[in-house]
């Protein structure tokens, strides 16, 4: 399901605004009459995993409400390179004005989806799941972790206030010590809120399965390490393999049972897809 519109209205509207600028769209007003009609069809160039047309909606709308944006083919499935993806039907003006914006969010969020599914269908023999992160563009997170949910992903936490997540910088500051970095974030946080900790050797992973933690994250352990890791931890947290998985490492992380796997590139990486706006002037 795609974001409440009050989500991403402001978002939407700052993108229009940094194209529009001080003195509006130059050319379209040169040349395009107030009163000139038109009608588009916004088509994907290549394959992929669509996500973000109801945004890419939001961009017209907010230029004119009486633009007509009828969705072809709604998010989260595939298209094929040449597929109709929406029909735009109103004043020209606003259609080219806000062409620009519309793709940009529909291209990206496309992506993102795309590169996504893909993963997933690598570790879908596994019970595994695949997760993205907070490394994302600054004031789109919200869009692009529901890309990934379009993709088939899951979410990790969207902030920092969702949960608690002990990096080794965290270990760090509490002296190195890992069981002393949970014990001081138990005595703060609420009993709603969910510790996780990252570890990086068997030893702290030892450490920390003591402690009040509901999940351990494995961070760039070997193959072999993981398994082991997941033996140790025989189900009573969850595990969360993170660190430089790629395609081609994918299934074989999740063959070792972990719950998780954390992939950082789906949106600070991912190409965005091709899409396109072909347009035609109406009577």
């Amino acid at each position: 399901m795609s974001p409440h519109p009050m989500i991403y209205e402001e978002t939407v509207r700052r993108a229009l605004l940094e194209d529009i600028g001080r003195g509006g769209d130059l050319t379209t007003d040169a040349i395009v009459s107030h009163s000139d009609t038109a009608a588009a069809r916004i088509e994907a160039r290549k394959a992929g995993r669509i996500a973000g047309l109801e945004i890419a909606r939001t961009a017209f709308h907010l230029l004119d409400p009486e633009v007509k944006f009828e969705i072809l083919l709604v998010d989260g499935l595939d298209a094929k390179a040449g597929d109709q993806l929406a029909i735009v039907k109103g004043r020209a003006r606003p259609i080219l004005t806000g062409e620009r914006a519309a793709l940009n969010f529909l291209g990206r969020l496309s992506g993102i989806a795309t590169v996504t599914r893909d993963v997933v269908a690598l570790v879908a023999p596994y019970r595994a799941r695949v997760v993205c992160t907070r490394k994302t563009t600054p004031g789109l997170r919200l869009l692009e972790k529901y890309a990934v949910r379009a993709g088939g992903g899951s979410n990790h936490r969207f902030g920092l206030d969702d949960a608690v997540l002990i990096k080794d910088n965290h270990i760090a500051a509490a002296g190195g010590d890992v069981g002393e970095a949970i014990r001081r974030v138990r005595s703060r946080v609420g009993h709603m809120v969910k510790v996780e900790v990252e570890v990086d050797t068997l030893e702290q992973l030892e450490i920390a399965l003591k402690e009040n933690i509901d999940a351990a994250l494995l961070d760039n352990m070997d193959i072999s390490t993981l398994r082991e890791a997941v033996r140790m931890v025989n189900g009573r947290v969850i595990t969360e393999a993170s660190g430089g998985i790629t395609p081609e490492t994918a299934g074989a992380v999740a063959a070792t049972g972990v719950d998780l796997l954390s992939i950082g590139w789906l949106t600070h990486s991912a190409p965005a897809l091709d899409v396109a706006l072909d347009f035609s002037f109406t009577q």
